[in-house]
């Protein structure tokens, strides 16, 4: 993995992260040269520092932004909105729970983010889920194909301490659309806006959230419900997983980067085994689950694992796993695996670091991951069965029989 920042895993993590999501590598170097003896002091200490240095980057950019639009230059000033908001994010996931700026700086990435929309991408809209008697903020990124007819759609959750924001700036949304997929990215509970500004904390039982998103789709004429689907990345890896097991709607699931056991990774981390993925981090997690102590968060963090859950996996499973993680360990990748043993396709697909993608969810090269994901899901939609030609030609209506939307009904 490139280090910017030798020997500080998490800030370089943050780094590669950035260049990988559009960051520019000459703008990451101006953020990054004021703060390097910052980083050398650990990963807890100076993330103010960094938080400082990459705002006046994105001031920089917004500046800019905001003459080309004057200038009628709104392509341009989109473009300047989205690469500010790829560092404002990876800024501010590194500040902690507790810190002062982290809300005002995330209200600013939402305000940047749909700027973008509105200048430089039409085809995503901010959308809102029902769940629970309020709702999960999302994004959803319309296929060209969809304005001929229903066309799949992929959901796309976080994990930890990634958001929407961050799935989007990947450019996942942009390499489904261009395989005629749509692509929905919810902050889940425990994650993005949904914790930040809605204050909803994470869970074992991920289903629920599955299925307030697949009713949500169902709504929508442009989705064809047989093809929905699911990907998690980091945490995402047991969340998606698990919703699979249970929410038999959905059509296939990937796991971006196997977690296979996240609480058995904490009890590693206590030991300070493995490396972690945010500065601050018990403060981080506690705030993520709603506890407030962590003997408590432990003890439930034990439950946080796809034994006796992988084998009710019953569609398509892709997992992708990097064979240097440092966070998570390579084995648990193999188990998800060996236990998915009545998904009808499933898949382990390791990257090497000869490749590239080796490192956790394939941060050091995340469009090599990222497009192997895009097709694997173009592929095994497309070995799905066709959508009836009641359903295709009307959408669906009161009136239109009830599409079947579980794959293993066709299997």
């Amino acid at each position: 993995m490139f280090e910017y920042f030798p020997g500080n895993y998490v800030w370089n993590l943050s780094v590669v992260a950035t260049l990988n999501s559009g960051g520019l590598i000459d703008e990451v170097d101006r953020a990054c040269r004021p703060i390097r003896e910052a980083a050398q002091r650990g990963e807890d200490a100076g993330t103010a520092e960094f938080l400082q240095a990459w705002t006046q980057l994105a001031d920089s950019l917004v500046g800019q932004a905001e003459a080309a639009e004057k200038s009628g230059r709104t392509r341009n000033a989109g473009r300047l909105c989205t690469r500010a908001t790829n560092y404002l994010v990876q800024a501010e996931r590194m500040q902690s729970a507790s810190s002062p700026d982290r809300i005002a700086t995330y209200e600013r990435c939402l305000d940047l983010m749909q700027k973008s929309f509105a200048l430089a991408d039409p085809r995503t809209s901010r959308v809102s889920i029902p769940f629970e008697g309020t709702t999960l903020p999302a994004y959803f990124t319309k296929a060209p194909a969809a304005d001929h007819g229903p066309a799949p759609v992929m959901i796309m959750w976080n994990g930890l301490d990634s958001t929407k924001e961050h799935i989007y700036l990947s450019g996942i949304s942009d390499e489904l659309a261009a395989r005629g997929i749509s692509t929905l990215m919810v902050d889940t509970p425990g994650s993005g806006e949904a914790l930040r500004l809605g204050g909803l904390t994470s869970r074992i039982e991920t289903e629920a959230w599955a299925a307030a998103c697949v009713d949500h789709l169902e709504t929508r004429d442009d989705v064809d419900p047989r093809r929905i689907g699911l990907a998690g990345w980091s945490l995402g890896g047991y969340y998606a997983p698990r919703a699979a097991a249970f929410e038999k709607r959905l059509a296939l699931v990937v796991a971006w980067g196997a977690n296979h056991d996240w609480g058995a990774v904490q009890r590693r981390r206590v030991e300070r085994e493995g490396e972690r993925p945010v500065p601050h981090y018990w403060e981080h997690v506690l705030w993520v689950w709603g506890f407030d102590d962590l003997d408590s968060f432990l003890t439930y963090a034990d439950d946080v694992r796809l034994d006796g859950v992988a084998e009710k996996i019953t569609v398509p499973f892709l997992i992708c796993h990097g064979e240097n993680d440092r966070q998570i360990p390579l084995a648990y990748a193999h188990r998800s695996y060996d236990q998915a043993i009545n998904s009808p396709k499933r898949e382990l697909r390791i990257f090497t670091a000869a490749e590239g993608g080796a490192e956790h969810i394939g941060l050091d090269h995340l469009p090599h991951v990222r497009d192997f994901v895009a097709d694997w899901v173009e592929e095994t939609f497309a070995s799905l069965p066709p959508l009836p030609d009641s359903v295709s030609s009307a959408g669906p209506s009161e009136t239109s029989p009830t599409p079947l939307a579980r794959l293993g009904e066709h299997q």
